[in-house]
């Protein structure tokens, strides 16, 4: 049971990135998938999450800049990132709760299964 984070790099700010969410070992159809950042020496914020049925919650951060999509098909999940800032610098995690309509999304504890991470950079 795997998470596979990709996509992140270096961009210049005002750029845009798509960041993927691939799982293997197991189906995304009953999850409930989600995105945090993390900068060193700080926590683990939330950035986006969509559920098993395609309700969408962003951060009021990325909001309008920022846009979760999943394709069951494919077993994915994609973060697109436009209009990216400076202080969007940070790992991006991807994570997977089995989606039962109770969870808080942004709690990381309620998640079941994590990927390891993409590092993604806006600077000049």
């Amino acid at each position: 049971v795997q998470l596979q984070a990709s996509g992140g790099g270096l961009v210049q700010p005002g750029g845009s990135l798509r960041l993927s969410c691939a799982a293997s070992g197991f189906t995304l159809d009953d999850y409930a998938i989600a995105w945090f950042r993390q900068v060193p020496g700080k926590t683990r914020e939330g950035v986006s999450c969509i559920s098993r049925d395609g309700r969408i919650q962003y951060a009021d951060s990325v909001k309008g800049r920022s846009t979760i999509s999943r394709d069951n098909a494919k077993n994915t999940v994609y973060l697109q990132m436009n209009s990216l800032k400076p202080e969007d610098t940070a790992v991006y995690y991807c994570a997977a709760v089995q989606d039962n309509g109770s969870y808080d999304w942004r709690w990381i504890l309620e998640y079941d299964y994590w990927g390891q991470g993409t590092l993604v950079t806006v600077s000049s």
